[in-house]
């Protein structure tokens, strides 16, 4: 729902991997967003709309992402397609972040474009000890980068793991993404993502923004 930059490249992107794509948007005009070739079905009516979903196929949806510029639209589309109509992989972006970690914990995958963009920024200007990558449709397992102190480089991962109790997910080092092994060890310039309950997140970004124990 949706058929702005983002929907369209969105229709498109999934379009290009073998799916079948509907596209719902109130504006007709906005289907010119999409590529000339794009072989999807266009549908003019508002998303949270039952008969216009049933007009684009809801019943033989897979998924269903809603992308409008409206929040309220937004999570109107993705509770009917969800409540109603049973499609479990649906997700909603929100502006607001406050409404979005609401309906995070309501079991409502959210993307927060606001605070997404600004943490992106912030992290590309200062350390911010840990930005939230990544949750699960519960709002209790998030994936975090945290900006892990010099202290530690040097140390196993598996060092990092004990003293945090978080998980390393992956290292990215140079651009490219590792899986650790049991010997991996953390180097200069390394970024660590980590996965971790939600309430855990202020206790892990005290223990690894910091120096590690002389015995860690």
């Amino acid at each position: 729902m949706g058929c702005g930059r983002v929907g369209a490249t969105l229709a498109q992107s999934l379009e290009s991997r073998g799916h079948s794509v509907a596209v719902i948007d109130q504006n007709p005009e906005a289907f010119r967003r999409l590529d000339a070739g794009f072989s999807g079905n266009k549908v003019t009516g508002l998303g949270f709309d039952r008969d216009t979903l049933r007009t684009a196929g809801i019943d033989d949806t897979y998924a269903f992402a809603a992308v409008s510029d409206g929040d309220n639209s937004n999570i109107l589309a993705a509770r009917v397609v969800r409540e109603t109509f049973g499609v479990e992989n649906v997700v909603a972006r929100i502006y607001d972040p406050h409404r979005a970690e609401i309906y995070q914990r309501l079991g409502i995958p959210t993307v927060a474009t606001v605070r997404w963009t600004a943490d992106q920024v912030l992290r590309r200007m200062l350390p911010m000890g840990t930005t939230d990558e990544y949750r699960d449709a519960s709002g209790r397992i998030q994936l975090t980068q945290v900006d892990v102190h010099p202290g530690w480089v040097g140390r196993p991962l598996r060092a990092l793991e004990s003293a945090s109790g978080a998980r390393v997910a992956f290292v990215t080092r140079y651009g490219d993404g590792l899986l650790p092994d049991a010997g991996s060890v953390l180097q200069e310039n390394d970024i660590v993502h980590l996965l971790l309950e939600v309430a855990q997140a202020p206790a892990v970004e005290r223990v690894l923004t910091a120096p590690p124990a002389v015995d860690a």
